[in-house]
């Protein structure tokens, strides 16, 4: 029996430890700890300065956290697609700070300076870029997605730019550079305005580049009593063979603060005409003028003398139609009246032309 019972335990035991092994499965490969490829690289070049920007990985290939990221290699060539990184033309500093702290997506950013013969040798070609990010070993999973910008040259910014705030808004004034005309590509300047509360710059306005020294471009868009900066820059114009039209911005010039204050009154009235009421019937004198289109307009003030005095405003509030009765007027009496117009902030015009008129 004890024989038996050794036997029988000694096959169970066996049993149990085949079952256990087969539940653990076969080994695992270690993890190669390859950070993702980023998919969202973009490049937008002002000047000569390329900006590249992407999400960091925080995964690996094989669905793990990112532990550990080595410096980001910034790729650039002249090939339509980069199969390789080959020499690179910088590096990025790794996302891992920002990574461990557990942002879920770390915005990177690298300003490549794109060399002046490169842009003069290939004009309307463009520079591919990619981006390799390796892990701390140095080892990666390959190139990101890629970006391309044109490499035509851009010009300085414009000089002597100023702004001058006259009735009809702000006039900007540049002093422009005489060029020969490109076969390859042509030049606009570009105006941007800013409110004082934001950062986003709005396009007034394009003027081609034609050679002339004294440029002006007018912005009429304005709010009166509002704080502006104004930048300009010279933007290329080129169509590469096969591409459509690309434009590709200068430098800006220095931004200038402009204060819109309307110091400016709106227009005279004109075509003032006086009649007064017939015979027997109640004296006043109807006055009648052509309306002041200005937008801003807040009504008229109408003046009065007699012969040998000076005007007297006769109206106690604005007159908000091109059109007044006086009504305190005596018979055998001439009057001459005139009229001004007062916008919303208080400007007044010069007065109208008089028209006299008698009372019966």
């Amino acid at each position: 029996m004890n024989l038996l019972g050794g036997k029988l335990g000694l096959a169970l035991g066996a049993a149990m430890m085949l079952m256990s092994c087969a539940s653990i499965g076969p080994p695992q490969p270690p993890s190669l700890e390859l950070p993702s490829p980023p998919s969202d690289l973009r490049a937008a070049r002002k000047g000569d300065e390329v900006t590249l920007t992407w999400t960091a990985p925080t995964r690996t290939t094989d669905r793990k956290t990112a532990r550990s990221l080595g410096r980001t290699r910034i790729c650039r060539g002249l090939d339509p697609v980069l199969q390789q990184c080959g020499s690179p033309v910088g590096e990025a500093a790794a996302a891992n700070a920002k990574i461990k702290s557990g942002v879920r997506e770390v915005q990177s950013t690298y300003v490549d300076t794109l060399p002046e013969q490169l842009e003069r040798e290939h004009p309307l070609e463009f520079a591919t870029y990619a981006i390799e990010v390796p892990n701390a070993s140095g080892r990666s999973a390959g190139l990101s997605n890629q970006a391309r910008v044109l490499l035509a040259p851009t010009l300085p910014p414009p000089r002597d730019f100023e702004p001058q705030v006259t009735a009809q808004g702000v006039v900007l004034s540049w002093t422009g550079e005489p060029r020969s005309p490109d076969p390859q590509r042509s030049y606009v300047y570009r105006v941007y305005r800013r409110p004082e509360n934001s950062q986003q710059g709005i396009l007034v306005g394009e003027l081609p580049v034609t050679g002339e020294t004294k440029i002006t471009l007018a912005d009429r868009n304005i709010e009166w009593e509002q704080t502006y900066y104004y930048r300009a820059n010279v933007t290329t114009v080129a169509a590469p063979p096969g591409s459509p039209e690309v434009r590709v911005e200068g430098d800006d010039t220095r931004e200038v603060k402009v204060l819109a204050h309307d110091i400016f009154p709106p227009g005279v009235p004109t075509g003032l005409q006086a009649v007064s009421s017939g015979p027997g019937q109640q004296r006043f004198i109807d006055l009648i003028w052509e309306p002041v289109a200005d937008v801003d307009l807040a009504g008229y003030n109408v003046y009065r003398r007699e012969q040998g005095t000076a005007p007297v405003k006769i109206n106690a509030e604005l007159i908000r139609v091109p059109a007044y009765r006086d009504a305190s007027v005596a018979a055998g009496t001439t009057y001459a009246y005139s009229v001004s117009s007062v916008d919303t902030r208080g400007n007044q015009s010069t007065s109208s032309d008089e028209a006299s008129e008698s009372v019966p």
